[in-house]
């Protein structure tokens, strides 16, 4: 389906979705002057999917350049026109600088531009940490500023990597002509693919919460109820539940069973409507 069409259909659902709240559940949902229009929840979306899509060049940037144990890399996530430079202080520290130029096709079928540079620390202990800026950096035609520090711990209490990460982030969407601030805390554990030097069987557990600001006054946070599973060749959550708050109105978001799909199902109060994400 057309992305514009896509689109129309979401706005239609979600208009309805709180039509229905506000005549059906006047208790759960008590203020509906202010509530998301369905422009603001798909915008909302986007800063979610966009987000976590361009971290995933962090991780994918850092496994294959930093990580010593996990550097035996059979099929790289980054594409011939990456050209990324990797330059060592000589005491365990360094930088990983990736150029896409104006426009790079990442091996997951997304468009990227500008560059991502990572800078990370000794190691120390069971981590270390790393801090990660994007500049002129576009995914999917949105453009990304800004930046966060990771601490990476090497094994966490199931074993695995995880990646415990603060950022601040901006994003510019050029079709609606709006700006999103994204200030998070979250904790990406790896989960699958540890080791294996491929991206595409790699899958993560995401939790913690967020706060969105967008240009147009619209707010929302969010805060993982049920830990959302991220699996690198999805380019949405597989499964999960995020709660969501904006202003008196509150409900759910819950991404599924484990299915690769675009299809989400909101909440409010006692009513459950599925939206195309």
């Amino acid at each position: 389906m057309k992305k514009f069409e896509m689109i129309k259909m979401l706005s239609m659902a979600i208009m309805v979705l709180f039509a229905i709240a506000c005549s059906d559940n006047e208790d759960e949902v008590t203020s509906l002057d202010t509530d998301p229009t369905a422009a603001d929840l798909l915008l909302s979306a986007q800063v979610d999917t966009t987000e976590d899509a361009s971290y995933a060049i962090i991780e994918n940037l850092y496994i294959e350049n930093v990580d010593e144990t996990h550097a035996n890399v059979v099929n790289s996530f980054f594409a011939d026109c990456a050209l990324v430079t990797v330059t060592p202080n000589g005491d365990g520290s360094g930088s990983v600088l990736v150029d896409f130029g104006d426009s790079c096709e990442l091996t997951n079928g997304a468009i990227v531009s500008g560059q991502v540079n990572l800078e990370y620390t000794i190691e120390q202990g069971n981590s270390r940490t790393v801090m990660y800026t994007y500049i002129d950096f576009t995914y999917n035609g949105n453009e990304v500023s800004g930046g966060g520090t990771v601490q990476r711990v090497f094994e966490n209490e199931n074993g695995n990597p995880q990646s415990e990460v603060n950022s601040a982030i901006t994003i510019y969407f050029p079709e609606q002509d709006v700006t999103a601030t994204r200030e998070a805390n979250r904790v990406r554990e790896w989960i699958e693919g540890v080791g294996s030097g491929t991206w595409t069987d790699n899958a993560f557990h995401v939790t913690g919460s967020w706060d969105t600001s967008v240009s147009n006054g619209f707010m929302r946070s969010g805060e993982v109820l049920e830990t959302l599973r991220r699996e690198a060749t999805c380019p949405h959550f597989v499964s999960g539940t995020l709660a969501i708050t904006r202003n008196n109105v509150s409900g759910t978001l819950n991404y599924g069973d484990g299915v690769c799909d675009n299809i989400a199902i909101v909440t409010i109060g006692n009513q459950d409507f599925t939206i195309q994400l």
